[in-house]
């Protein structure tokens, strides 16, 4: 029988590691988006053509086999192990940014000519018109997409758990063999997974109000406290 001790043992240690496996597998995830979909824009044949063979190649692989080769085959060619939690967030990470780097590229594809013009007859250099002018205008478009592959990216974590990363998954399958119990235990992971989502999702839609309230395109996100203000009346009263 599932006990709280189990709970606290094995429970909340996995949605530790689950929270960091996310956040770092984000992290990179951003960071390979954003280069390379920025890449895939360049004027340099050369840089978009090895930026879309990054993409391709990435975008047509299978998450969990690429961890097998991170966590199994990699340290054979280079004589060194990598930690299980880190082969986890460099499988995911490269992974999902490849998808994400799409989101980019399309996001600035977007971004009205004009305006592009404009940061060039102003004297900027590429990277100034993508941090000043490009980049800020396309922010409010990327961010509903990422918030899907930021959901994805948390549900893909526990492929982890098959390289023995001790995730919300690990520690569900280690519960179930000790208490033989299988139904409490995976309705107990998926509950656990659509409230770190329900989470996220919540997040993310401050973060694009945000976004789009610094290119006007919906006010400021403020909090304000309701009053209830009651019906004028006359003087005399009702009549």
């Amino acid at each position: 029988m599932m006990t709280s001790g189990m709970f606290q043992n094995y429970f909340l240690p996995g949605i530790w590691i689950t929270i960091q496996v996310t956040v770092y597998s984000a992290a990179l995830a951003a960071v390979v988006a954003f280069t390379i979909g920025t890449l895939r824009t360049s004027r340099l044949w050369i840089v978009r053509f090895l930026a879309g063979a990054y993409f391709e190649i990435f975008r047509g692989m299978s998450a969990l086999v690429m961890l097998f080769w991170l966590a199994f085959s990699l340290p054979l060619i280079l004589q060194w192990q990598l930690v299980p939690m880190y082969a986890g967030v460099l499988a995911l990470g490269l992974t999902y940014g490849a998808y994400g780097s799409e989101v980019v590229r399309g996001a600035l594809a977007a971004v009205p000519v004009a305006q592009r013009e404009a940061g060039v007859a102003l004297g900027f250099s590429r990277a100034q018109r993508l941090r000043r002018i490009e980049i800020p205008q396309a922010w409010p478009e990327m961010v509903p997409p990422f918030n899907n592959l930021l959901i994805e990216l948390l549900k893909g974590t526990a492929l982890v758990s098959v390289i023995g990363v001790a995730d919300m998954t690990y520690a569900g399958n280690l519960v179930r063999l000790g208490s033989n119990e299988s139904a409490p235990v995976y309705t107990l992971l998926l509950v656990l997974y659509f409230a770190m989502a329900f989470v996220l999702t919540r997040g993310m839609r401050v973060v694009e109000r945000v976004a789009k309230a610094g290119v006007g395109q919906a006010d400021p996100l403020t909090f304000r406290r309701t009053k209830a203000t009651a019906p004028a009346t006359t003087s005399g009263g009702a009549r």
